[in-house]
């Protein structure tokens, strides 16, 4: 890749936000469930899902860091929503309440959204390991080792859900219902998506798109499930910097330690 092509370098930082963004924002709503999830061992392994989604953040900021964009705790806290590129159904908050207030959280949703983005983050890094971006390449390769296991524990959540009693099924049913809303979102690579696959960083949007259909159909055949043939934007496109009222909330919470001294070394 030829990094004296701004057209290009424009294109690798859009993609870089998109993926920082997107660890950023769902990993702290994974951080949300501590204490909260169905039984203590899913309380270690959720968490630890989490730690390891905030630490492939940091290393999607670190790049941009490297490409001149600011410091890696500045454009994770500093920046206002409407610069945010994660895919707005990242954002939703996990339920009713607050964590330390009557959380009412649901379950069936956290399992549908985050097999959904794993399951697409891990067709994104192993075309992120061809990638022209050297760099790039290389965090894909480590990101990609752990999403094995993400990956894993999320399907089996989802088939033994989904082939619970009809109590389950319903309420995954329903969380399906809304994930697939807003799940281009998720899917989609942005205004810069044609250059990113010109300059090679990433494949067509649209073979993300299949791959993960086809890597999704099995599973769900295997539990009778349809899967839509269109998924929606019903929420707008964080890509462009449209967000909820969520996302303001979490930033300030995300934000409070920062803004007590931008200047600190952690």
């Amino acid at each position: 890749m030829k990094m004296g092509d701004e057209a290009c370098k424009r294109a690798l930082i859009e993609l870089l936000y998109q993926l920082a963004d997107d660890d950023f924002i769902l990993a702290y709503r994974g951080s949300e469930w501590l204490g909260l999830a169905p039984h203590i061992e899913e309380d270690v392994a959720f968490s630890s899902i989490s730690q390891d989604t905030m630490g492939h953040a940091a290393m999607f900021y670190q790049l941009l860091t490297d490409l001149g964009e600011g410091d890696v705790d500045q454009l994770a806290h500093a920046r206002p929503s409407k610069e945010r590129k994660n895919a707005i159904l990242l954002e939703f908050v996990n339920g009713p309440g607050h964590y330390l207030s009557k959380p009412r959280y649901d379950w069936a949703f956290a399992v549908v959204r985050n097999y959904f983005y794993i399951q697409a983050k891990k067709i994104k890094m192993e075309s992120l390991k061809n990638s022209s971006y050297e760099p790039l390449a290389n965090v894909a390769l480590k990101v990609n080792i752990e999403l094995y296991y993400h990956l894993m524990h999320w399907r089996t959540w989802f088939v033994q859900l989904m082939n619970a009693d009809q109590t389950a099924r319903n309420r995954m049913e329903t969380a399906l219902t809304r994930a697939f809303a807003d799940f281009d979102g998720v899917l989609s690579l942005g205004s810069f998506g044609v250059e990113m696959a010109r300059y090679q960083l990433i494949e067509p949007e649209e073979m993300l798109k299949k791959k993960w259909e086809a890597y999704m159909q099995p599973v769900f055949d295997s539990v009778n499930l349809t899967m839509p043939v269109d998924f929606g934007k019903k929420s707008g496109d964080g890509r462009a910097g449209e967000h909820t009222a969520d996302l303001d909330r979490a930033l300030t919470i995300l934000g409070e330690v920062y803004f007590e001294d931008p200047a600190a070394i952690w």
